[in-house]
């Protein structure tokens, strides 16, 4: 059963750790004076905001009541969900910037080389737990976890493998400097490029293809 549900959740994991704007800003801070103190706490903040939104999920869908109307509830989240996604990704690709524009950078990426760890803990924490899709992505595999049944334990190393997944390009990167700085700056240079150019694509590709899953999910409870 634990493997069904990390199978199940898998491709919503892939969804987190691709996301474009956390992995531009981790690259980012990894250029500044503080990058060896930044880094890993911003990567401490992912995590925690991760953790802690699946907590929260499990906690408020029930992790032991197996009724009809819990069931249809976690159901009726999923639904909810995708329905987002699916609005999200028409108005990411309604305003992605015209051929040969660049696109816009957000201002507070503009001071990460101002951040202290703590702030950059606040940062990486608010990337993973407040931003939209992460939100929901977290929210979702929560949700499938609350769904299927399994004991304490294995909720708790479903949701352990989820975050890891999921953690794998923000906390991979600050990894991979502190091990390799110099063979590092090269690749994450390339990769944040990639990622600043085609943020918007990447982006309605994720949220279609999960926002449809995530719907179909749901109904496929429901009914």
């Amino acid at each position: 059963m634990l493997q069904q549900v990390i199978g199940s959740f898998l491709p919503t994991a892939i969804g987190v750790a691709i996301s474009p704007i956390p992995i531009i800003a981790v690259v980012l801070m990894l250029g500044t004076p503080r990058a060896r103190t930044d880094g890993p706490a911003f990567a401490a903040g992912w995590i925690v905001g991760m953790v802690t939104v699946a907590a929260v999920v499990l906690l408020l869908t029930g992790t032991s009541d197996t009724s009809s109307t819990a069931s249809d509830g976690v159901n009726w989240l999923k639904v909810a969900i995708g329905i987002l996604f699916l609005v999200l990704a028409k108005r990411q690709w309604q305003s992605r910037p015209a051929k040969g524009q660049q696109a816009e950078v957000p201002g507070w990426m503009r001071t990460i080389d101002e951040l202290e760890p703590g702030r950059a803990f606040v940062l990486g924490a608010g990337l993973s737990g407040l931003n939209p899709k992460n939100l929901a992505l977290t929210a979702a595999a929560a949700a499938t976890i609350s769904q299927a049944g399994l004991s304490t334990a294995d909720r708790a190393i479903a949701v352990v493998v989820f975050v890891l997944i999921a953690s794998i390009t923000v906390v991979g990167a600050v990894v991979f400097y502190l091990v390799a700085e110099e063979r590092a700056r090269a690749p994450l240079a390339s990769l944040k490029e990639f990622m600043s150019e085609h943020n918007a694509v990447i982006m309605v590709v994720i949220l279609v293809i999960l926002g449809a899953k995530i719907l179909g999910d749901g109904f496929g409870g429901l009914g």
